[in-house]
This record gives structure tokens, C-alpha cells and sequence, in this order.
């Protein structure tokens, strides 16, 4: 007998303008608690900031890329790069070629380097906020989803204050999301709890 359960998703994963990239993208990753892989986090931050102004459609589009650019996302080689590969990622038609963010994403890689000394790992700087709890909102709508709340604003102010760039509240909301720190997935989605 074949298996009829009903795929249900979050409103913005579904749909018929929702493409197989971001349906992808909310089944496996969005809102999986992710620790342990500071490359992994830091490529999410950083897509997170170039997501700025632009749809995630676009960014997800470009991942690729972008991990191609920024080589694989490696703290090491990212906070080595200089002007010569801030000019050649300004050429590269394939990325999203915005100077500041191209900076800010070198200038983030030494600051979780400096991160991983303090605290071991970047992973257990931003889950400390939350001592390793995942906050579930339980939402029923989506116009229960907010842009920022009080953690974000937090968390923004404390990153900033160590040095990282374009990491405002909406940014770091979005991406306590998709790290799963903050699950917003719909309550009658199949995937909030990662099924």
C-alpha cells in the first residue's frame, strides 16, 4: 500500500510560485538545529547578509557560487583574502557582487576566528545565547512570523560589538531561523520538527 500522508509546509515553502530550490531548502536545512560545523554557520551568516535586499530565491540561486568564491567557506583561506580577491569577487558575474558584503564576509571570518579562541568554536558562541535551547514560536500563521524580536536585537548588539559587520536584527532573526535556534516553522508543517 503506498504512502499517502500529506506533505504539509511553511507558507513561504509552498505554493505555486514556490520553486523545487526553496522547497529543498525548507525540507532539509531551514531550521535544522545546526552546531559543530563552524564553516557551515559561517556560510549561513554570510548568505544571510548578501540576502539582504534581495530575495532568498536569488541567494539561494547563487550558493554555489558563492561557496566556490569564498572557498567552501574555510574560516582559514576567507580571512586570509585581500584586495586582489575582493577585486576579482567585484568581477565575478556568478556572486552577488556587493563590495561591503564581500568585505563584511572577510572581516566576519577573522572576528569567529578570534571567536574560536575565547569560546572553542563558533557554534558555541551563538548557541550560548540560548544555553543550546532551540526556541520554538509555535506559529499557526505566517503573519505570526516577526522580522526581529528581542533575542535578535540582543544577539545583533553583542555581535557588534565584537567587530561583526551588516549583522542588524532582521539579519541575525533570519539566520537564528535557519540555524534552527528559533523554529518558526508552522505548526502544521511536516517538517518543523525535522521529519
Amino acid at each position: 500500500m503506498a504512502n499517502t500522508t500529506k506533505i504539509a509546509r511553511c507558507a513561504w515553502a509552498s505554493g505555486s510560485k514556490t520553486t523545487p530550490l526553496m522547497m529543498t531548502y525548507h525540507d532539509l536545512e531551514w531550521g535544522h538545529p545546526l552546531k559543530d560545523n563552524d564553516s557551515l554557520l559561517f556560510e549561513l551568516l554570510t548568505l544571510e547578509i548578501f540576502q539582504a535586499g534581495l530575495s532568498w530565491e536569488i541567494v539561494l540561486k547563487k550558493r554555489h557560487h558563492l561557496k566556490k568564491a569564498f572557498w567552501s567557506f574555510d574560516l582559514e583561506s576567507v580571512a586570509k583574502m585581500g584586495d586582489d580577491d575582493v577585486y576579482r569577487l567585484c568581477q565575478n558575474a556568478d556572486i552577488i557582487r556587493n563590495k561591503q558584503k564581500i568585505l563584511a564576509t572577510i572581516h566576519n571570518a577573522k572576528v569567529i576566528q578570534q571567536i574560536q579562541t575565547s569560546y572553542g568554536s563558533f557554534s558555541n558562541y551563538i548557541w550560548h545565547f540560548t544555553e543550546n535551547q532551540v526556541i520554538d514560536h509555535n506559529i499557526q500563521i505566517p503573519a505570526e512570523v516577526p522580522s526581529k524580536d528581542a533575542l535578535s536585537e540582543y544577539i545583533s548588539k553583542a555581535m557588534k560589538k565584537i567587530g561583526f559587520r551588516f549583522t542588524g536584527p532582521v539579519v541575525i532573526y533570519a539566520y537564528l531561523q535557519s540555524i534552527g535556534i528559533i523554529n518558526d516553522h508552522e505548526s502544521n508543517c511536516t517538517f518543523k520538527y525535522h521529519n
